[in-house]
């Protein structure tokens, strides 16, 4: 079988699993991030090295994001205030790269998008850092869970390329 059509079947199960986990289930992971984390698996080259490269940065990336939310949330003020306060945490999120576990910007990037997304579009009190935190976590796990299915959907697709050779 080729490469792509072994991919479109493990990938399609794996989100069917994925997507029952996320939606048939009270763990609250949420199925957009598991789907993010699983494209940057790939974005990143895949293999143990694409998981631990996503992981790292989506903490990172969450962790920044979730600071800069409760800074805006405490300091408040005009969208000018919030636009700089956003502006200085992306700096931050970048330089992060000179150390080398954060040098997958992109990844970053998912991470704090999504954990922004997230806590905006459901309400979380971001001045309440423990809310902030909480709604982090639960983007995490949903982004890490989807680099493991990444690696999963990578493994079943070459499994599938090899019975074909």
């Amino acid at each position: 079988m080729n490469l792509i059509n072994a991919l479109a079947i493990s990938i399609g199960i794996l989100a069917a699993v994925a997507t029952y986990l996320c939606l048939g289930t009270e763990f609250g992971l949420q199925v957009w991030a598991l789907f993010i984390g699983w494209g940057s698996f790939y974005h990143t080259g895949g293999g143990t090295g694409g998981v631990t490269k996503s992981a790292i940065n989506h903490v990172w990336g969450a962790l920044v994001a979730a600071i800069a939310l409760f800074v805006v949330g405490t300091v408040g003020g005009s969208v000018a205030v919030t636009s700089i306060l956003v502006g200085v945490s992306v700096v931050v999120l970048v330089l992060g790269a000179h150390i080398p576990a954060l040098a997958t910007i992109p990844a970053a990037v998912y991470g704090y998008a999504s954990t922004a997304a997230f806590a905006l579009l459901t309400g979380v009190a971001i001045g309440d850092i423990t809310a902030v935190f909480k709604a982090a976590i639960i983007v995490v796990i949903s982004l890490i869970i989807g680099n493991i299915f990444g690696f999963v959907s990578e493994k079943g697709a070459g499994a599938l390329t090899a019975k074909a050779e």
